[in-house]
Order: structure tokens, then C-alpha cells, then sequence
């Protein structure tokens, strides 16, 4: 599994990046191939397809997500390359919890609806980088994936053509490719994985 983790804030060194690098390397421990990046509004995120889970964290100034995270939804490409992509949240604040989930949250998910998000947590400001509620917001994001990439008892067969064909793509491509086809297959109701439906569904999915 490989994560990147693409946050805002204004201080270098600071209680976001503290947390941030407990995250990832919580996730390390867990065997998972993690890298962070900064946030620029005007960046080209088109790397972000590259990784599985895609977190983004982030403080919170003056009621708003911090603007360069913000920004990259709203006005950069990172909204574009987040299709399909599951998705953990955080942000850091003063707010209290609950309040938060309602005032500041809702700036990010809204950018959001078409992703699988796995987790949402929003840590007090100076939380401890060995906190507690790291471990159990690293942990609701594995577990979440888990579920997801558990392979299912698939109903649809491959035509001897759609195997062949998925046997002929580059390596790095061929388990991207067969989650896709089974999984649209599962929800269209097809009783066969075969070389048209692999047309349909490239189709239907922006050819991916």
C-alpha cells in the first residue's frame, strides 16, 4: 500500500508537521510505503494518482482550512486527481470537537463526494505527536482500506479474451486494472468480465 500525506501549514516545524510525521510513520510500521508533500494551490498533483490512500491535514486560521490546502481543491488540479481516490482528513484547532466536525470539516468533504473517505479526525491544537488519538485515527484508516481491498467472492467470470488481454498489460498495471473490472462488473450485475465490458467500463470511468 502506498500513502501520501499532502497538508497546509503556515509554520515549519509546527504541531501540524509533528503530527503529520507521527501519522506516516505510524503507517510505515504498518507496512505501508509513505510519503508527504506540502501544499501549493498552483501545484500539479497529478502524482497523487501513484498512491492508494490519499490523506489530507491541515490547521485551521481565523474559522477557514488552511488556504494553500484549500486552495488546491478549489482552484488547483488536486480535486481533479483525487477521483476515485480514498481519502483520510484531518485538521488541527482550538475548536472543540463536535463544533468543528459541523464549521470547518464540511470545507474539505464538500470538494469530496465522490471519494471513498476512510476516516475524519479533528486533533486539538498541541496534541502529542504519541497521543492516543493518533494511533486510533492511523488505525481507522487501515482498517477502513482493509475492508475495502478484501478480495470478494466474485460472481463475474473472465472470458479466456479479458484474461488474455489483462495478462498483456505492464505489470504495475494488471491488479489496477482487475480491481476495476470486477468491481464494475459487481455493480452493473455482469455475469461476465469480457472484452466489451472492459470497453464500457474504461469508458464509463474516464478511461482508467
Amino acid at each position: 500500500m502506498k500513502a501520501v500525506i499532502l497538508y497546509d501549514s503556515r509554520s515549519k516545524g509546527g504541531a501540524t508537521e509533528a503530527i503529520i510525521d507521527s501519522i506516516g510513520l505510524k503507517l510505515a510500521e504498518s507496512g505501508a510505503y509513505v510519503e508527504k508533500a506540502k501544499c501549493k494551490a498552483n501545484a500539479d498533483y497529478r502524482f497523487v494518482k501513484e498512491f492508494d490512500i490519499v490523506i489530507l491535514g491541515a490547521p485551521v486560521y481565523y474559522f477557514l482550512v488552511s488556504s494553500q490546502l484549500l486552495g488546491s481543491l478549489i482552484h488547483g488540479n488536486l480535486k481533479k486527481n483525487l477521483r476515485r481516490k480514498k481519502i483520510a482528513i484531518f485538521l488541527t484547532c482550538g475548536t472543540p470537537e463536535i463544533m468543528a466536525a459541523v464549521l470547518y470539516l464540511p470545507q474539505l468533504k464538500i470538494h469530496l463526494v465522490r471519494n471513498k473517505i476512510l476516516a475524519e479526525k479533528i486533533f486539538a491544537s498541541g496534541v502529542n505527536a504519541e497521543s492516543e488519538v493518533l494511533d486510533e485515527f492511523v488505525e481507522d484508516v487501515l482498517h477502513e482500506y482493509k475492508k475495502i481491498v478484501t478480495p470478494k467472492v466474485l460472481s463475474a467470470k473472465w472470458t479466456d479474451e479479458a484474461r488474455e488481454w489483462l495478462q498483456a498489460l505492464p505489470a504495475f498495471m494488471k491488479e489496477k486494472f482487475r480491481i476495476m473490472a470486477e468491481e464494475y462488473a459487481d455493480d452493473m450485475g455482469y455475469d461476465e468480465i469480457t472484452l466489451e465490458m472492459l470497453s464500457e467500463a474504461r469508458n464509463r470511468l474516464g478511461g482508467t
